[in-house]
């Protein structure tokens, strides 16, 4: 009974004085809105990446020359050739679904229909690249096959926008786009039209270029030499293993050291991403929480200032058989509940302002329950922590001096 009745004469005086009760919760307010609003932003940032590789099918991994160990390269030796493609395809025929070489060197060419310019970014593909990247989705024609990349064929797969900005409609199959590839002119025709699904960069970045997808062939040429092999190898086995089989088997085929090549795996990717974005968010999120001890100093401050007002109400209580430890007990109550109710404003306005950006962006907020419970309850500790001072000063106070305090 004793503690609802200091519950209520907490509420009472805090009441009694909205104004200066709001502008001492204000930085707990703060404090708490900015930690939810950075650790959600980062938690949707982290899952909407997450999510994009997820597009990309099991056991995807990428074979290198490991060029921090590698000083000088020779061209036809040591760089990756079909005859390699085709010597891993032969030794795992089980494990790998999806291999190709693959180009990461200066593929951009500025493109012109009529007056309508873009610039497009080529990818060299193998067949139906589509099926292991799910992030490609066709919307017309159809991606890239067999046919072209033994050919060498000059088709082109192009994004849904590159088509809107060069000729203001979608379907664009059959089309032709006149474009550069290492130097040589060529009219590449528009077999399929895709579109990918809006994540976080797209909202974040200005288009500057469109990624279209041509024959792996069209880029290298048949006697092709790539630093990289793209693999999407089996999804039921450990891709650590076989990626550590492909690499061991391409180091003994080319004769080269053991740390010549060396691979990188979507795992890996996955892993180094949700590290960096952990280890920012709560970086930022304790940047933030210094706040809530401003806050906290402020509860303080005001609780003092409650003391030195209410000293003759003191004084009565005591008078009237209130022990040290009640006095105590009632304005340490009073300065956690100014602390909770202030962590309970900063948590609504911190979840909304998450969702305003996420939403801004496309992308669905992340609310992490966990933070929400740390954060309330960290909260009522500042008060608690911070209450501590005004209340043992209260509660010592002097019956009979309080009483004849003006």
């Amino acid at each position: 009974m004793l503690f609802l009745e200091n519950i209520k004469l907490a509420l009472s005086a805090i009441r009694a004085n909205k104004m200066r009760s709001f502008l001492t919760m204000l930085g707990i307010i703060i404090g708490i809105s900015s930690v939810i609003t950075i650790t959600s932003i980062g938690a949707s940032a982290q899952a909407m990446i997450n999510k994009q590789f997820e597009s990309l099918e099991g056991g995807y991994m990428v074979l290198m020359i490991n060029w921090r160990n590698t000083e000088s390269i020779d061209y036809y030796a040591d760089l990756f050739s079909w005859d390699d493609i085709e010597a891993l395809k032969n030794r795992f025929p089980s494990y790998i679904r999806y291999i190709e070489l693959m180009n990461l060197g200066n593929s951009s060419t500025t493109t012109k229909v009529g007056r309508l310019e873009a610039t497009l970014s080529l990818y060299g593909a193998g067949a139906d690249y589509n099926k292991f990247d799910k992030s490609i989705q066709i919307i017309h024609g159809r991606m890239i096959n067999q046919g072209d990349v033994d050919a060498g064929r000059e088709n082109i797969v192009i994004d849904v926008r590159a088509a809107r900005q060069l000729f203001n409609k979608e379907n664009v199959v059959g089309a032709t786009l006149p474009a550069t590839i290492y130097g040589d002119e060529k009219d590449l025709t528009i077999v399929g039209v895709y579109e990918t699904p809006p994540s976080i960069f797209s909202g974040l970045m200005v288009e500057t270029s469109y990624t279209c997808y041509v024959p792996i062939s069209l880029m290298l040429g048949s006697d092709a030499r790539s630093a990289y092999i793209e693999i999407f190898a089996s999804d039921k086995d450990d891709p650590i293993v076989q990626a550590e089989a492909f690499l061991s088997y391409i180091t003994k085929v080319k004769n080269k050291p053991a740390d010549f090549y060396m691979y990188q795996s979507a795992d890996e990717q996955i892993s180094q991403v949700n590290t960096v974005l952990g280890t920012l968010s709560i970086a930022l999120g304790a940047i933030a929480a210094i706040s809530l001890l401003v806050g906290g100093i402020g509860i303080m401050n005001i609780m003092l200032v409650s003391v030195t007002e209410r000293t003759r109400e003191i004084g009565i209580r005591k008078s009237l058989g209130a022990r040290t430890k009640d006095i105590l007990t009632q304005f340490l109550i009073e300065a956690m509940i100014l602390s909770s109710i202030g962590g309970i404003i900063g948590m609504a306005l911190g979840m909304s302002l998450a969702g305003l950006g996420m939403s801004a962006f496309g992308i669905g907020v992340v609310i992490q329950p966990i933070v929400i419970v740390v954060t309330v309850i960290f909260s009522a500790g500042v008060g608690m922590f911070f209450g501590i001072f005004p209340a043992r000063k209260a509660a010592k106070l002097d019956p009979i001096e309080a009483l004849r305090y003006e």
